[in-house]
């Protein structure tokens, strides 16, 4: 803005002094032309007094002039007197030439106003004046256009330059004159200054509103979660309630249907009879299956054959509680086991040379609500072939051989499967807790777990 403005002013002042210098050129021209005028009238009144003396006697131009020699002062002042009282009165020889002379003169005013009023007429035609001047002042006139000339070409040119100032602003800006580098670079740091106190300034606001927002959203999420863990809590518990509820009534309603059957035989006899017919049914589903197997027997039929013969033959036919293909996982050999004999088993499995079962890749304990199982898988690398073991165990009272000693990898599955469903292994180097503290009360993956202690 201050930059527009100054250009505003230099051209203000240009038109100024170009202004004012036409004026004086003006007043210039005038004064010479009133100085011309002036000096072609005294010429002219000189050149007709002139004419008229030329024809006046030489005796009356001495009488006029100049007193006679030897006559005094007085005298001279006298006879000059007497000479101005014959020019008041002229003779009659004298009438004609004083009246040529009055005439004379009569024409030449006449002339020098008619002059005068041409030289007005040319003063307001100043164009014409100026292209055709008089030969008199052709040297002045001349002078004075060439001055208006420089004058105006001199306009020209400073308007010419302010221009292209207008036009090259940015170069102006970026290159300022030698005498407002200092005010410049002066302004533009402080400007520089000004605007990165700012954006700190408002880098900090927007800090400080993200810090108030990140504690408002973590207060936020932070009281959800635990609306959401109590609400979890809650709901175990309630599940608990309900699931201990249910066992107690279905305990009180198979007690109750017990008694009611010793007191009423009819409601024995029907009893009975739907327990008659649920076991046929379960007899044609069986058959239906043996005759499903047969019709698609399974590739490791014959795997599960030859250990049962092996162990059948080796430890005898009281071993096994159960055999069977477990079409759920790959067809893999399953073979139930005794309790009393679960260690024995482990021990024959590993050491016989036709089965040689030296890897345990699994084994895991879980709760079936009316008894537990341990259930592990075995591989052996030198046939390639593997086989499932299970042993039930009361869930009352869940203890069962340690297979640690046999396969050193059952450490730690034994002590989480006593950590988490409370299965005690006998002859275990070192069964304690590994994922809860020692002081845990109760057994989480047990179906009727309840936590002791709720906010935990």
């Amino acid at each position: 803005m201050s930059e527009e403005k100054t250009k505003e002013q230099l051209k203000k002042e240009a038109a100024e002094k170009a202004k004012a210098l036409a004026k004086q050129k003006l007043a210039e021209r005038q004064a010479q032309v009133e100085i011309t005028e002036a000096s072609l009238q005294e010429k002219e009144s000189k050149a007709v007094t002139e004419d008229l003396e030329g024809d006046v006697p030489s005796s009356i131009k001495l009488e006029n002039t100049a007193p006679s020699d030897g006559l005094s002062v007085e005298e001279a002042s006298t006879e000059k007197e007497e000479n101005n009282k014959v020019e008041e009165s002229p003779s009659e020889e004298g009438d004609e030439k004083a009246k040529a002379i009055a005439l004379a003169k009569a024409k030449a005013a006449a002339a020098a106003k008619a002059k005068a009023a041409a030289l007005a007429k040319q003063k307001g035609e100043a164009e014409v004046t100026e292209e055709s001047p008089s030969e008199e002042g052709d040297e002045k006139a001349k002078a004075i256009a060439l001055a208006k000339a420089k004058a105006a070409a001199a306009a020209k040119a400073k308007a010419a330059a302010l221009a292209k100032q207008k036009g090259e602003a940015e170069v102006t800006e970026e290159s300022p004159s030698e005498e407002g580098d200092e005010k410049a670079k002066a302004i533009a740091l402080a400007k520089a200054k000004a605007v990165a106190a700012a954006k700190a300034k408002v880098a900090a606001l927007a800090k400080q509103k993200r810090a108030g927002d990140t504690e408002e959203s973590s207060t936020e999420e932070g009281d959800e979660k635990a609306k959401a863990i109590a609400a979890a809590k809650a709901k175990a518990v309630a599940a608990a309630k309900a699931k201990a509820a249910a066992l107690a009534k279905q305990r009180g309603d198979t007690e109750a249907a017990a008694e009611q059957l010793a007191d009423d035989p009819k409601a024995k006899a029907i009893a009975a009879a739907k327990a008659k017919a649920a076991a046929l049914a379960k007899a044609k589903a069986g058959k239906a299956e043996g005759k499903a197997v047969e019709e698609s027997p399974s590739p490791n039929q014959a795997i599960l054959d030859k250990f049962v013969e092996i162990i059948t033959k080796n430890l005898g036919e009281g071993i096994l509680e159960d055999t069977y293909i477990n079409r759920l996982s790959k067809d893999v050999p399953t073979l139930v086991a005794k309790k009393e004999h679960y260690g024995q088993l482990a021990h024959f499995l590993k050491q016989n040379e036709q089965l040689a079962f030296h890897y345990l890749s699994e084994i895991h304990g879980t709760d079936f609500e009316t008894h537990m199982e341990v259930y592990m898988h075995l591989y052996s690398h030198q046939y390639g072939h593997s086989v499932a073991v299970k042993v039930k165990i009361d869930r009352e009272n869940p203890v069962v051989d340690s297979v640690t000693p046999v396969w050193e990898g059952a450490d730690w599955p034994e002590r989480e499967a006593y950590d988490l469903l409370g299965i005690t292994f006998t002859n275990h180097p070192c069964l304690k807790r590994i994922l809860l503290p020692d002081e845990w009360i109760g057994y989480p993956l047990r179906k009727d777990y309840e936590p002791y202690d709720v906010e935990v």
